[in-house]
Parts: structure tokens; sequence; C-alpha cells
């Protein structure tokens, strides 16, 4: 389902470029949105995991560095059947992490030394088993190629906006359509990002926290680190986190109000804690 998924977003993804394209420059311009948007999926699928690795400037760590992370990380796949991933850490104080890679096979997992700091090993452990779960039931390349997608409406949706300020003083009929378009651009396509990001993300988190529970075999452990890292992160947020790429990590990176809380890539703490102890109980 999820290769479904990655199939049908790379391909509205290019369909959404040639649109904008033939809007802004006509025919050629759908031919060379034609060969961005090919560019666009090519690198998606083979380098958004390094983007987004290098974004946050992650720093891949060796078994020697870093050995007790490393003997968590390697138990857990064992008990997972996985592959080995690559493992980085990122130098910030905002407690979090992530996992991303185009398949099980090519996968990293990510933590911030945040993390590091205030979790003791069975909450590690339940936040490692999390996001192999998510390479597990191949999250990662769907998660990787969404952060591209809303990049890429970002982007058109602020192309929209430099369209209509060099349009703007034309009275030439077609001129005033392409102006119309590009205001509906302007307007939904932040809209449809966010949407898009909700899809995608609250089903997959609570999957997620299932799945590494099973994992670890220590669901509570998991609850327990959830509660540090929502309270942990309202105080010390990501200041370098994209709202484009949040939805990849365990908890929002971003401080927000309650209103935008309604509207956060991620489901609600205490609705995960609480399913979490359900599942501790045997009652899922």
């Amino acid at each position: 389902m999820n290769s479904l998924k990655t199939v049908f977003l790379m391909t509205l993804m290019m369909v959404l470029f040639i649109l904008v394209g033939g809007l802004l420059g006509g025919q050629d311009g759908m031919v060379i949105a034609f060969i961005l948007s090919l560019g666009m999926n090519f690198f998606s699928y083979w380098f958004s995991d390094k983007i987004v690795l290098s974004m946050y400037g992650a720093k891949q760590v060796s078994e020697r560095e870093a050995p007790q992370l490393y003997r968590l990380v390697r138990r857990l796949t064992t008990n997972a059947g996985l592959p080995m991933p690559k493992v980085y850490v990122i130098d910030n104080p905002n407690p979090n992490a992530f996992a991303t890679g185009r398949n099980p096979q090519n996968a990293a997992v990510a933590v911030t030394t945040g993390i590091l700091r205030i979790l003791n090993d069975e909450e590690l452990e339940g936040v490692l088993a999390h996001e192999l779960a998510h390479i597990k039931h191949r999250d990662i390349l769907l998660a990787t190629i969404v952060a591209t997608f809303v990049g890429t409406i970002t982007f058109i949706s602020r192309l929209a906006g430099w369209s209509m300020m060099f349009a703007g003083g034309s009275r030439d009929r077609e001129d005033s359509g392409n102006a119309l378009a590009s205001l509906v651009l302007l307007i939904v396509a932040p809209i449809a990002a966010v949407i898009l990001q909700l899809a995608i993300s609250r089903a997959r988190e609570f999957m997620a926290d299932e799945g590494g529970a099973r994992i670890s075999g220590k669901p509570l452990a998991l609850a327990s680190a959830l509660s540090k890292l929502e309270q942990a992160a309202q105080v010390v947020p990501m200041r370098e986190a994209s709202p484009s790429t949040a939805h990849l990590f365990i908890v929002n990176p971003l401080r927000g109000s309650s209103i935008m809380k309604l509207f956060s890539t991620h489901p609600p703490i205490e609705e995960r804690i609480r399913r979490l102890k359900l599942l501790a109980q045997g009652r899922i």
C-alpha cells in the first residue's frame, strides 16, 4: 500500500508541475516542467533521505563512537528481522528521532543529542523500535517523498505569488485568467500541503507506536518516552525544523498554539499514550 501511495505522489507531483508550467509558460512551460518533474522524482527517490539528513546536520556514527546506541539498534533490528540501518546523531538539544531511506536495505535512524540526554535505556529502546517499525512498514520512503512533495507545493505557491506580482498591471484577459489561477494556487497549495501531511502522518504514527511496542516488548517504556519528549519539545523546540519535514520526527519538533495543534502532523500524545497502555494490558 505504501508503495502504491509513493507512486501516486510521484505521479501527482509530475502532473502538478506540468499544469503549473502550462499555466505560466504555455506549451514550452509544460515541456520544461515535465523535464523538471522527472528530475525531481529521480532525486526524490534516490537522494531525499540524504537531503533530509543533511538539512539537520546529521552525522553518521560508528559502533566505536556510539557503542550503547549501536547495541540497542542492533538488538532491536534482530527482533524485527531487519537489516542493520545506518545510525546518525544530530547535535541538537531538542529531543527527537526519525528514520529515513528508500527501503529497509538502505535505511537510516537518526537521533538528537537531546534525546540521548533525557531518556533512559528502556525509553530510548522504545523510541528506536518505533523508528524501526516505520522501516519495517516501509513508511520511510513515503515520508521522505511527502517531505519533498510538500516542499514542491510550497515552491509552487510562492511561484504563483511571483506570477501575480509581475502580471498585476496587465489588463489582458488571458493574463487576468492566469492571475486568477495563480491566486487559487497561492491559497489552495499550502492548505493541500497540510492536508497531505495530516493524511499520511497521523495513521502511520499510531501504527509505528504499536509496531515499535511489539518489537521492543515494552509499550510502557515508549509511552514514558513520548510523555518526556512532548514536554521537552515545548520547552526546547527545534528552531532549524522545517514544516515540510516535521512529520518525519517521532514527536512534532515545532512548538505551536493550541489551535495549531489541531493541524499538527502528529496525533495527540495523550491518545498515543492511551493506546500504548491498552496494548500493555493486552486490550489491543
